[in-house]
């Protein structure tokens, strides 16, 4: 367990616990497919709802065994899907309405954070998105001008000019930043561990090494028997293409992070970070990351191949270039680090829509739920899914059943060998665009108009 990332590997020795597997064919009032956020959310809040409701989670390895316990520690409202985009299908409101839930939701895991006594180094210090170029300062500076002609005040997205980044965050080359308050930096594996402990302490079962063959309606077959309840949820991110009929939902996407030895009280005088904001910058290629509690940095970005028919295994977790290609690029943002060591290389999946959309849902014909299509944005819209699946479950229509996203069908991602060939092809376009753009201090126009074009950013 402690190889699959540094979260794991930091975790307190006594927060070991261990879970059977299902012992039997049974029944349930609700029953969740997957042990990670969205899942363990949606326990919570139903059980909040209703006390009184048998839910049972079903988990194929252990709590956190994902995304949910390898991520990058970003609680934050940044949603795959643009304003654009919703507003397009929704309506001006409706997309406001969604960005401004997400902001609500940064604050609203921080209350049950504390509420609940979960230790998961919880720092609500914003995030920290750098222009380290004439390009990158020109195009950030467009997104804070959209988003505040769209209503999202400086009191949501502020333009920093140089001096005023720099005191945020001292990388190199800084010529300016956009801060947003609303994220918060969190130990991803502890957040997983506590949920469980607090759901369980509250009558939810968690039933780990129990292999889901089968998702149908009103029943889930596993490997050692079928749990039946009106209502099913599933909850399985960029596990679902492994499922009986979800080979092409969505496809998994490798995120790989690094993460350095404890640095020295000296080196964050000089850096910043004094908050622990989350960060990174402009460049087309996503990289991402924090300070940790103890005074690492763990970070990441995207990079790694796309795997034939959505395999996902464990040998994918580490791409030495890849990896060595982030370390490098730590110590160009900061060359303070000096010889410091990378300790910890680590990743996983995250689950792409083939139109970038996040979504959350229930069939009432069927009793079949699902959350999920995150694209790395997971850690707090987890906790939006968790609350809008216990409103749709328990029939509550809420403000949070109306946003734009509940229902939402994304269409299929093509057959192999297009997904391959076309997913792999657009890895590798940021690494064309951001070479573009350094070597001729111009924006990146044809490479960039196709990454626009699917993610719909």
């Amino acid at each position: 367990m402690t190889a699959r990332s540094l979260w794991h590997d930091t975790l307190p020795a006594d927060w070991a616990v261990a879970r059977t597997a299902l012992p039997g064919s049974t029944q349930a009032d609700v029953v969740i497919v997957g042990a990670g956020y969205t899942g363990m959310w949606t326990a919570y809040y139903l059980q909040r709802a209703d006390p009184s409701l048998k839910i049972i989670v079903l988990e194929s390895e252990t709590v956190g065994f994902g995304a949910s316990g390898r991520n990058g520690g970003w609680c934050s409202a940044l949603l795959p899907m643009s304003h654009e985009a919703m507003a397009a299908t929704h309506g001006h409101d409706a997309a406001l309405a969604m960005q401004r839930a997400m902001y609500d939701t940064v604050d609203e895991v921080g209350d049950v954070v504390a509420a609940e006594g979960i230790d998961c180094h919880f720092a609500k210090g914003g995030y920290v998105h750098l222009a380290r170029s004439s390009v990158q300062a020109a195009r950030i500076k467009a997104e804070v001008e959209s988003q505040h002609a769209v209503g999202l005040g400086p009191e949501h997205h502020q333009w920093l000019d140089a001096g005023a980044a720099r005191e945020r965050l001292n990388a190199t080359a800084v010529e300016g930043a956009t801060y947003t308050p609303h994220c918060a930096a969190i130990h991803p594996a502890r957040l997983a561990l506590e949920l469980a402990r607090v759901i369980e302490a509250r009558g939810v079962t968690i039933h780990e090494h129990t292999r889901v063959t089968s998702i149908e309606p009103s029943r889930v077959v596993t490997e050692h028997g079928v749990v039946t309840a009106p209502f099913v949820v599933r909850a399985t991110e960029a596990f679902t293409p492994h499922l009986p009929g979800q080979r092409r939902a969505v496809a998994p996407i490798y995120s790989l992070m690094v993460a350095t030895e404890p640095l020295p009280t000296s080196f964050w005088d000089e850096v910043g970070l004094r908050e622990r904001e989350t960060f990174n910058d402009g460049r087309r290629m996503i990289i991402y990351g924090q300070r940790t509690a103890d005074d690492r940095f763990a970070f990441g970005g995207r990079g790694a191949p796309y795997h034939f028919a959505s395999a996902i295994k464990p040998e994918f977790d580490r791409d030495e270039s890849v990896q060595d290609s982030l370390g490098d690029t730590l110590r160009e943002l900061f060359p303070a680090m000096g010889d410091a060591k990378i300790t910890h290389r680590w990743g996983g999946a995250v689950a792409a829509p083939r139109d970038w959309w996040c979504s959350v849902g229930l069939d009432r014909a069927t009793g079949i739920a699902w959350a999920g299509g995150y694209v790395g944005d997971g850690v707090s819209t987890t906790n939006l899914s968790g609350r809008t699946l216990a409103d749709l479950i328990t029939g509550n229509a809420s403000p949070l059943t109306s946003l734009p996203w509940v229902g939402h069908r994304s269409r299929k991602w093509e057959p192999e060998p297009l997904r391959w060939l076309g997913i792999n092809t657009m890895v590798k376009l940021p690494v064309g665009a951001d070479r573009y753009e350094t070597t001729t201090g111009k924006p990146e126009r044809w490479r960039s108009a196709i990454i626009s074009r699917i993610t719909g950013h």
